[in-house]
């Protein structure tokens, strides 16, 4: 045999071991570190994305072996996913009653922060934040005032210069959480917006364009002349949007921001006490700082986890925003819950399978 045939025999073994040694490879678990992740799929609101993202990001980091996939989908689309058992956990800013809690596996609702929804605008020319009373905003969007210039909308801003512009009122097109705190405060403050549409995580809208989530009216916001819309304040402010100041029961003029947020919390601290689903829009005039279309934002957690893993790191992951997270929360335009909140929060935590209240935030 020659020294060629030799090396090509020699190799031929080499090629059939390394290729066995594959194959024996490839059938063992792999133990890469995103293979070896535990993975916590949720989904819904808009309203509570920004700062979501943000206390992932912070978590994932002091938890590397955690991965949180979170899809801003709106409430009502977090509701429905949680229902068919899709979700370890969902987001809605429109709590669950006791009749709705019926179609659903057994669940743990609790506030995780608050925040404005703040009317944005885009009105060329206009540079002094715009202001508009209860009865004005609805008349918005309920057709009757068409123009930028109409009375109603000048009296409450006197020496403005008004455009001669059409009125474009932006409302979302699914089901969404926000929608209904906007819809239950005016649902709150005008009588024919009671008696002809009502409030709820969808409407029949009397007028107006659709955009589906907060970034959705965001960006029609930006790119319409003459548009008016609803969003969580931290959208408006990352996309350098004015917004307007609400006049409050007490009859002030408040802008939207997380201290305007706590007092409107404070305002309902004894309803809280009894029902963390309690709403806290349009507090009364003995809270004279309050922003009148606040709202609280809640996540839902079933109480029974898919699996022990999961949720021990979905407790983790609660109690980290529940401490830790809330001062990331009133840098992001989010106002921080009460002490007297986030003790409730961690006592209903301890519904859930393997929760606990006395477990560390990271």
């Amino acid at each position: 045999m020659t020294t060629l045939w030799r090396k090509r025999i020699a190799m031929g073994a080499w090629l059939c071991l390394t290729a066995a040694g594959l194959s024996c490879n490839s059938d063992k678990p792999r133990t890469s570190a995103s293979s070896a992740k535990t993975e916590i799929v949720g989904a819904g609101s808009t309203f509570v994305t920004p700062i979501m993202g943000k206390w992932i990001d912070d978590f994932q980091k002091a938890n590397p072996q955690v991965q949180i996939n979170y899809q801003s989908i709106g409430s009502g689309g977090g509701i429905q996913q949680l229902k068919k058992g899709l979700l370890d956990l969902g987001a809605s800013d429109a709590p669950l009653s006791d009749e709705q809690l019926k179609g659903m596996p057994p669940l743990v609702q609790l506030p995780e922060t608050a925040g404005p929804v703040c009317i944005t605008y885009n009105l060329p020319g206009v540079q002094q934040p715009l202001k508009l009373g209860p009865a004005t905003l609805a008349g918005i969007y309920l057709g009757k005032i068409k123009k930028w210039n109409d009375p109603a909308i000048a009296r409450d801003n006197p020496g403005v210069k008004l455009p001669d512009a059409d009125v474009v009122p932006l409302h979302r097109t699914e089901s969404s959480g926000t929608t209904n705190l906007f819809t239950t405060y005016l649902d709150s403050v005008s009588p024919e917006w009671h008696s002809k549409v009502g409030k709820g995580v969808a409407v029949n809208w009397p007028v107006g364009m659709g955009g589906k989530g907060s970034e959705g009216i965001t960006g029609v916001v930006k790119e319409t002349a003459g548009a008016i819309g609803y969003v969580e304040l931290a959208f408006a402010s990352q996309n350098n949007l004015p917004v307007a100041q609400l006049r409050n029961a007490a009859g002030k003029w408040i802008s939207p921001s997380p201290e305007a947020t706590s007092a409107a919390i404070a305002a309902f601290k004894e309803q809280l006490s009894k029902d963390v689903r309690s709403s806290i829009v349009n507090p009364p005039a003995s809270a004279p700082q309050s922003y009148p279309i606040s709202g609280l934002t809640y996540l839902l957690i079933p109480k029974q986890p898919k699996d022990t893993a999961k949720g021990q790191v979905l407790n983790k992951f609660v109690l980290y925003i529940l401490d830790q997270g809330q001062d990331l929360a009133v840098g992001m335009n989010y106002a921080k819950l009460p002490p007297e909140l986030q003790q409730l929060d961690k006592q209903l935590l301890g519904q859930v399978a393997g929760g606990s209240a006395n477990a560390g935030g990271q």
